[in-house]
Order: C-alpha cells, then structure tokens, then sequence
C-alpha cells in the first residue's frame, strides 16, 4: 500500500496484519480522488472506519489541511501512528481511538469538507453511520461524504438533507458520492 499522488507520492504505508482490515485498493483510491479533484486542497477530513489511514494520508499528501481519523481497532490505530509518523504528519492529524458511531454522541462543533466512510462489508455499518451523518451536521455545505461498500450493498437514498450524487463500481467495491442537496441545487 503506498501514496499515490501529492508531496509524499511513493512513500509505503504500514498495513495491519490479519484479515479484520482491507485497505482501499491504488485502483479505487486512484478513483475516488480522480473524482474529488478540486475538493482536496486546505479540505477538513473525517475518516470513520480508518484502518490504516490509506484514504487520510492521500489526501494530506495531496493537500488536505488536516485530518480526523476515528478507529476502534488497536492494531489500526498503531498503525495510523506509525504511517504518520512515517510521513511526518501527525501534526496535521487527530487520531481517536472510538467506535465511529460513538464520534457522533460527542459534542462534536467541527466541520468537514470530506468525509470518508470505509466500514467492514456487509454489515449494515455504512447505512448506520449515514443516518448518524443526516442528524449530526459536520459536513460542510460543499462537503462530499464518500463511502466504501462491496458492490453487493446498497445505501438507503431517504437520507434528507443529503443525497447520492454519484456511484461508481470497481470489482467487489462499490462507492457512494454523496452530498447536501442544498449544494446541488444550487451548484
């Protein structure tokens, strides 16, 4: 696993060993910030389910002003650790050690121009935490939430104020495009 494009492009990032974390592929991250373009430079991150950091640390690299990264998973989180240690990016990064649903509960006053969701497949967590992201207003009006699911899922599209914008297929990956209908209207 490595950066793809921006100040750290080649650099290698720590994976975690096992099988309870499945970093986003070069070919899908390549996607997803093909498709993002003008909306990473100075962005506000949020990364819910962060495994390693893969989808944070691209964007930092390719210009993001600072990143969230929210995991429960002890070994991820030393892993997030390391790859911005490696980097030479924690001062750019908040990592929280919690369930992502529970970052929700907190009084949380910060806003996000891109909001990475990457949860394990299959288990109904992206759903969950977009109905959590519908009351709890962190995205920013422009903002983009981007989620990762298998192909074989779907996200439930009642999710006033938002709404899927984009979707994309690659292999076993799906992903979502989603954003303020405000925004939309409007842009």
């Amino acid at each position: 696993m490595r950066i793809i494009s921006g100040q750290w492009k080649g650099r290698n990032l720590k994976t975690v060993k096992g099988m309870d974390t499945r970093p986003t592929s070069d070919k899908v991250k390549g996607a997803i910030f093909n498709i993002l373009a003008g909306k990473v430079m100075n962005a506000r991150v949020l990364d819910l389910f962060a495994g390693t950091g893969n989808l944070s640390f691209e964007a930092l690299s390719r210009g993001a002003r600072h990143a969230v990264l929210v995991e429960k998973d002890t070994s991820a989180l030393e892993t997030i650790r390391k790859n911005a240690e490696i980097l030479g990016a924690a001062p750019r990064t908040s990592i929280l050690r919690m369930d992502a649903m529970n970052f929700f509960k907190q009084a949380v006053q910060e806003r996000f121009d891109l909001i990475f969701l990457d949860p394990p497949y299959r288990r109904g967590l992206a759903n969950m935490a977009l109905a959590y992201l519908q009351t709890h207003p962190v995205l920013n009006p422009s903002g983009v939430i981007i989620i990762e699911t298998s192909s074989d899922e779907t996200i439930d599209d009642a999710i006033d104020p938002l709404e899927i914008r984009l979707t994309r297929e690659y292999g076993d990956t799906r992903l979502w495009f989603i954003q303020n209908k405000e925004e939309h209207e409007e842009g």
